[in-house]
């Protein structure tokens, strides 16, 4: 274990929620860590061997212009201004209250034609996640998607706070100057947690009229859970209520800087426990 911490880890894994909550501190303390750092090999590494969030966010801004330079070198000639323009955008995008991806926004009058090809490029060389819009959370939630309704987010929440040049103070003491674009950055952590399993299908939901929203919807055996991503210990889940009222699911999950609670309804399950929610589920 790199950080020493294995019985940390073997709490984590084994849901002991009573020394979960005594070493609760800690381990928020090593998700802002994880939030500035990200999962990337080098730049975990980069940290473990300096000890120095500069030395990390300049390997992870060298990690970004590699690969714009890949974009030159491998990627078709003709796409490559639209790659780069794609790609530099997806950040703006979830900093949207809506965070359904809008061609018009990249550029004034783009439309879908003349991405598809550097969408299809970032998804097949695994640096962007495309999370399609589900009509109804039935199973299979597959048969439910709406293809052209779709959020985006890059692989790793490290190399989001390097593209948006966040600063690790901000990231490990919460400012205040954060908050707005804060529940992006954590929807942005969830999902990579998500996605590290990858049997899970992950979609959203979002109301015909984009009146309300959900951020995640997974398929786990026979139940469609919906996931509502909250930044901070916020016990609110309005849009998640809402939902539940409307389809009746019977596992419902909240996430967030909450202890974990089990309600009638609703399971909240703390942000630092979220990549093993199958489990605890």
């Amino acid at each position: 274990m790199l950080f020493g911490e294995e019985k940390l880890v073997e709490v984590l894994i084994e849901n002991d929620w009573n020394l979960i909550n005594v070493f609760k501190d800690k381990f928020i303390s090593y998700l802002r860590e994880y939030y500035f750092i990200g999962g990337m090999p080098s730049a975990v590494n980069k940290y473990i061997e300096t000890k120095d969030y500069r030395q990390v966010r300049k390997l992870q801004l060298r990690l970004l212009q590699a690969y714009e330079e890949d974009f030159s070198k491998h990627a078709p000639i003709e796409i490559v201004p639209r790659l780069k323009m794609l790609w530099n955008n997806i950040p703006a995008q979830l900093a949207k209250e809506n965070k359904k991806f809008i061609y018009g926004l990249i550029k004034e009058g783009a439309r879908a034609k003349e991405y598809e090809l550097a969408l299809a490029w970032l998804i097949d060389c695994g640096l962007i996640y495309k999370i399609d819009r589900v009509n109804k959370p039935n199973i299979p939630l597959i048969a439910y998607q709406d293809t052209s309704a779709f959020k985006l987010y890059i692989l790793d929440v490290g190399l989001l706070g390097a593209m948006t040049r966040i600063d690790a103070k901000i990231l490990l003491e919460g400012n205040e100057i954060f908050t707005e674009f804060k529940g992006s950055f954590t929807e942005q952590y969830v999902l990579t947690e998500l996605k590290s399993n990858k049997d899970i299908p992950v979609f959203y939901w979002s109301a015909e009229r984009a009146t309300a929203e959900l951020d995640f919807l997974v398929q786990l055996g026979v139940n469609v859970v919906p996931i509502e991503v909250k930044s901070e210990e916020n016990l609110q889940a309005k849009s998640l209520k809402s939902f539940v009222e409307k389809y009746n699911t019977k596992v419902n999950v909240r996430t967030s800087m909450s202890d974990y609670r089990k309600e009638d309804w609703l399971i909240n399950i703390p942000l630092y426990s979220i990549g093993n929610m199958e489990n605890i589920l």
